[in-house]
């Protein structure tokens, strides 16, 4: 029987170990990708989408293109079950759950944001992780040049033109380049705006920003952006922010309308529900990218902690989050797996960094290159150089080379496009029969009956569990069922189906949880009923409940 093989994950280290383990195993081994998108996000780019510099589409590769042969699975990966070796995940319009059966697991997920220390961040800041977010981020930008070209306020006019970008890291070095650029070069179709109204600065919490450099490249870099109207603020953290402020750490308050932060790293609650342990909040490794105590379980990307040497204990011993790591930690997995499958010794993990590229706006870089630090057009042309000889598929290197051709010929697209996202609140409509969830389901919505009836079948808590006793439960207009999602579960206990025509109102967890915090009506009416399951709405009192 052939090896099964499982990767969650289609980012760099995911999509390069797939490929590696194509190469090692050809058609003797069933490989399978699992990913939220189906597509290969091309993360360095992000920023040059957000600047408007290339296309949405042309930073991403669609994955079953690049991975011939490997089966890929777009769905979301809800649990593990290490002693079974099985993946579950939710698939398709419904979110069934899916078993999965693996004889290896290449963890690469990668990881999210955590901004909880830092009251309002997330809820005011745009994020710099995926393609959605540098979409906004760009439409955002044009959307506060539109308001500012018309306004007649001055507070107003000020706290739009004011752009702020948290984390002095490569991400958000090359992120507030791009959107300086991107500004600047816009400014001609908004006579409005004096360029000296505009204002645009980088925070970072250390000494110095691109801590992954030389100093010397990182102080070039000050120069760069200070030259070219950015103003740097080191040693500054965050501190809280609102729709319309940012208090630091030093206890400036900024009136800003654009947060862009790019800090924050934590693991996915996907990778915290496997009950690995995590260190650095990262699933730490042995340096041949195994699991410890973990059968057939192997982890590579920014998920995990991999050490470059024996006894690793300081920040420089470990494989910084990069891509170009994961490159090579994917064809290390893919060779690991393949000697483990053929009973020989796994090899350890040893990669010494060639450099580091940064990309500053304004057609001027740093690089650091076997050792030799360069700096200006020079750095920034290699960048370009590296970047386009590391994307995948001649077609996604044509589309990004005719967009940079055409970005140094003429201005810069201001063109906003709206993309639908299904509301956090809605109506649905069923006809009479039609299925709304089954007991199994993914929890995707709280539910209120408007019109009609539905019908809830449940196991009789009165009967044994192996007897297969059902209770059904008829429930009309003002009724109401899911409450499973309030209390963070990730699966329906019960099967629901339109008893006759109806409509019913959906409602997402966090606007659940946000109107019983901010309407005590609603908290209220729902305060018995979450009390006898143990969950504590938030805006209550401790003393009443409230």
């Amino acid at each position: 029987m052939a090896t099964r093989i499982v990767v969650l994950g289609g980012g760099f280290g995911g999509m390069y170990a797939a490929r590696a383990l194509r190469r090692q195993f050809g058609r003797k081994a069933e490989i399978e990708v699992i990913n939220g998108q189906n597509y290969f996000v091309f993360q360095p780019l992000l920023p040059e989408v957000a600047g408007g510099s290339i296309m949405p589409a042309h930073a991403v590769s669609p994955l079953r293109f690049i991975l011939g042969g490997i089966f890929v699975r777009k769905a979301v990966v809800d649990s593990v079950d290490f002693d079974r070796k099985v993946v579950t995940v939710f698939q398709g319009i419904q979110r069934r759950p899916t078993e999965i059966a693996y004889d290896h697991l290449v963890i690469a997920l990668g990881q999210g944001t955590d901004f909880s220390r830092m009251p309002g961040l997330e809820e005011h800041a745009l994020k710099m992780k995926t393609l959605e977010d540098a979409r906004r981020l760009r439409g955002h930008v044009i959307e506060q040049l539109e308001h500012a070209q018309v306004t007649q306020l001055p507070d107003t006019k000020r706290g739009a033109l004011t752009f702020t970008v948290v984390g002095g890291g490569f991400s958000g070095v090359e992120t507030v380049g791009e959107m300086k650029e991107m500004i600047d070069r816009s400014l001609r179709f908004y006579p409005k705006i004096d360029p000296s109204e505009v204002r645009v600065q980088l925070i970072e919490f250390a000494p110095r920003i691109l801590g992954e450099m030389p100093k010397e490249l990182a102080d070039y870099a000050v120069g760069h952006l200070e030259r070219h109207g950015i103003d740097i603020k080191l040693g500054t953290g965050v501190k809280s922010a609102t729709h319309r402020q940012l208090v630091t750490t030093t206890g400036e308050v900024i009136d800003t309308r654009t947060i862009v932060a790019t800090i924050g790293n934590a693991p996915l609650p996907v990778v915290q529900r496997m009950g690995l342990p995590l260190d650095k909040g990262r699933i730490p490794v042995d340096r041949m990218l195994r699991v410890p105590g973990v059968e057939g379980v192997w982890a590579l990307g920014d998920c995990a902690l991999i050490p470059l040497k024996e006894g690793a204990s300081e920040r420089a011993d470990f494989a910084p989050p990069t891509a170009q790591f994961a490159v090579r930690e994917a064809k290390r997995v893919a060779q690991n797996i393949a000697a483990t499958v053929k009973g020989r010794a796994p090899k350890p993990f040893a990669y010494a960094s060639r450099g580091a590229l940064a990309s500053l706006g304004a057609k001027r870089g740093v690089a650091n290159v076997f050792g030799r630090n360069i700096t200006g057009f020079p750095a920034w042309f290699i960048w370009r150089s590296y970047y386009l000889a590391l994307l995948p598929g001649i077609g996604t290197r044509i589309r990004v080379m005719i967009n940079w051709s055409l970005d140094m010929l003429g201005a810069r697209s201001l063109v906003q496009l709206k993309f639908y996202g299904k509301p956090p609140l809605r109506y649905v409509y069923y006809r009479a029969g039609d299925r709304i969830y089954n007991a199994g389901d993914r929890s995707d919505g709280f539910y209120t009956v408007i019109t009609g009836a539905v019908e809830m079948e449940r196991p009789d808590p009165e009967s044994a569990p192996e007897s297969g006793a059902m209770t059904t439960r008829i429930i009309g207009p003002g009724g109401h069922f899911g409450e499973r999602l309030i209390l963070g579960a990730t699966r329906r206990r019960t099967t629901v189906r339109a008893k006759e025509d109806c409509k019913v109102l959906v409602m997402n967890r966090e606007e659940f949880m946000m109107l019983a915090e901010g309407f005590s009506a609603f908290r209220d009416y729902f305060q018995p009923y979450m009390e006898e399951r143990g969950v504590a709405l938030p805006g209550g009192d401790e003393k009443d409940g409230r």
